[in-house]
């Protein structure tokens, strides 16, 4: 996929969420309107159709949270989850904040390498949070999702 063909930018406020792609990443609507309450979202789009989106809520007055990343099935591993990750990172950076963090699941294997790969450390383990949070197993890559691993990134201008 062209990256440069994307836009980034935030939803406005009259305009419906893409569920469609939140509850990709969280199966919870619950869980997900509780934090949509403190959140900006922001969507990447391709001759204006929405193709990603990700969820930012600020936790302190110098760190942000990313609590939702999703991009549509057909054009996961393209490239538009960097390109949403790059473009928050930024916009926290321009918003003052100091350090992001996003939780994932120990099962979501591809993930974990992506946050990596974009400079996110581990640096918390949440034990049992999918199982005290979830009703239903959750399941990926052959493996239950019990425990959430934190990952922080320090927030510099210019990078």
């Amino acid at each position: 996929m062209d990256i440069q063909n994307l836009t980034f930018r935030q939803l406005r406020g009259d305009e419906q969420l893409p569920y469609d792609l939140l509850l990709l990443a969280d199966p919870s609507k619950a869980i997900i309107e509780a934090y949509l309450a403190t959140s900006k979202v922001f969507v990447a789009e391709k001759d204006q159709k929405v193709i990603g989106a990700i969820v930012l809520s600020p936790l302190t007055n110098i760190m942000t949270e990313i609590k939702n990343v999703a991009v549509t099935p057909e054009l996961q591993g393209q490239g538009v989850g960097k390109y949403l990750i790059e473009n928050a990172i930024q916009f926290s950076i321009q918003k003052g904040y100091k350090s992001i963090c996003i939780g994932t699941a120990n099962s979501s294997v591809g993930q974990l390498y992506l946050y990596q790969k974009l400079g996110f450390e581990m640096n918390e383990i949440k034990k049992d949070f999918f199982i005290d949070n979830y009703p239903e197993p959750i399941h990926e890559n052959g493996i239950r999702a019990k425990h959430m691993i934190v990952l922080t990134r320090l927030l510099e201008e210019g990078l």
